[in-house]
This record gives C-alpha cells, structure tokens and sequence, in this order.
C-alpha cells in the first residue's frame, strides 16, 4: 500500500506522514530537505539554482517510486513527483525563474519517468488557504524559509488548486487543514485516519452521532458538489509556453473529501 500527501508549503505533509506512519505502523519516505545541497542557494537565489533544485527534487522522488516498488512495503510518502512537475517547476517557469529551455528539458525528463512509475493507491491533499501557510511556516521557524514570499505561496495555492481538480491516477482524499488540527487534536485525526480506512479499505467513514430530535426524521441525500472546471492546462504545450500562461481560480468552494 502507497499513500502519498500532497500540499503547499507549510500545510503539515511532513507531520501527518509521521502520525499516519506511527498509526499504522508504515514506513514513512520524507522529503529530502535536509541532505538536499540545493534548497539554502535556492531560497537566496531562485533564478540561479531553480533548474538544479528541481533536477534534485525529481530524482530523489523518482528514487523512493523505484524503492517503494522493489520493497513492495507498506508506505507512506511526503509529497509526490506530480507536484514537482505540475506546480513547483512550471511555478518557477511562469515567474521568469526558470528558462523555457531549462523547463522543457526538466518536462521531458518527467514524462519519461512517468512511464515507468506507479501512482500512489491513494493520495491525499492537504489544502490550506495561504494565511494559514503563512502561520505553520512561522511556527516552525526553519531559517530558509525566511524569504518565501506570500506572493510565492499564493501562486502555488492557484496550482495546486487547479492540479488537484484534475488529478485522474487514482484515488484522492482531500482534507481541509483550515478545519482540522490533527497536529494536535486527537479527534480530528482519528476523522483522517476513518476516511483514509474507508478509501483503502472499502468502509465507510465515521458518521456523528444522530440527536435524539433528529431520530426518524427522513432526510434527503445531499446533493452532490460539483467541482469548478479547471479552463488551463499545467502541462507545457509543445513550444513550451502552456505553463507561463496562468492557471484559473480554483473550485469555489472548498471540497472535504473526493474519490475518483
């Protein structure tokens, strides 16, 4: 079993993966942040190292796919080779940090690894308004993250956004961390780890318990969500020009959990 979490900056990927990991007794693959040679010359200088950040990001997200698949063990993995490919790169291409040279040979060599990977059996997205990005990256107090901006960050919210309502690999569960504090709320992370059972396992998510009142009284199903379509794609056109043109405005309202 391969659970990968998805999510911007400072949305908790790295903290659920440890609580999910210690829960179910899994593996867990994280980022490679701290052996990355990379990410401090990045942060000071986005334009210069952009291409060589990336590269490293991609292999190192491609290596843990090969070893998830030769273990054969139970996994779960901070962040994916999707939103490398999708947001962060095409991200920096947009903003003039990245050249069109550099973003079409990086693309390329994703679609070749595309093909030999496999996507993970459920993926989670952790989705998060920027404000409170903002507050998270604050707490934690990593020293490069000093000099992220809140324009940054709301560019790859507009991507995530977008990618995420046409994520079709497999399936997807999304949780809305304005709304759940399953770093430290027990309850709420027994209502992840519920839903993350009913995915993967086929039952059916914990309900609240029905008030005296409302017992016997028949209710209609809810209505389904429907999702905002997504106008632009995030992958490149041929030219190499389709990433620099935007993405549009996200769902209008916020989706709790969805299963393709």
């Amino acid at each position: 079993m391969h659970i990968a979490i998805a999510g911007n900056i400072g949305s908790g990927k790295t903290t659920l993966t440890q609580l999910l990991a210690k829960h179910y007794k899994w593996d867990q693959l994280q980022e490679a942040v701290d052996n990355n040679p990379y990410l401090f010359d990045f942060y000071k200088d986005m334009q210069r190292w952009s291409f060589n950040l990336q590269i490293f990001f991609l292999n190192s997200r491609f290596e843990q796919l090969l070893e998830i698949r030769k273990s054969g063990r139970n996994v779960i993995q901070d962040r994916t080779i999707y939103e490398d490919a999708f947001i962060f790169a095409p991200n920096l291409h947009a903003m003039g940090l990245m050249t069109t040279r550099d973003f079409e040979n990086y693309f390329r060599l994703f679609q070749n690894m595309d093909h030999s990977i496999t996507p993970p059996d459920l993926m989670i997205y952790l989705q998060a308004p920027v404000d409170k990005l903002v507050k998270q990256i604050s707490e934690r107090g990593r020293e490069y993250e000093n000099s992220i901006s809140i324009d940054y960050l709301k560019r790859l919210n507009e991507r995530y956004e977008a990618w995420i309502q046409t994520y079709d690999k497999g399936k997807l569960l999304i949780i809305d961390v304005e709304d759940n504090s399953f770093h430290n709320d027990p309850e709420d992370l027994g209502k992840i780890i519920s839903r993350i059972d009913a995915e993967i396992h086929g039952l059916f998510p914990m309900e609240a318990p029905v008030k005296a009142a409302d017992k016997g009284a028949a209710k209609a199903p809810p209505a389904p969500k429907a999702a905002a379509k997504v106008s632009k794609t995030l992958a490149p056109s041929k030219n190499g020009k389709g990433a620099t043109k935007g993405v549009a405005k996200a769902a209008a309202k916020k989706v709790v959990a969805k299963k393709r």
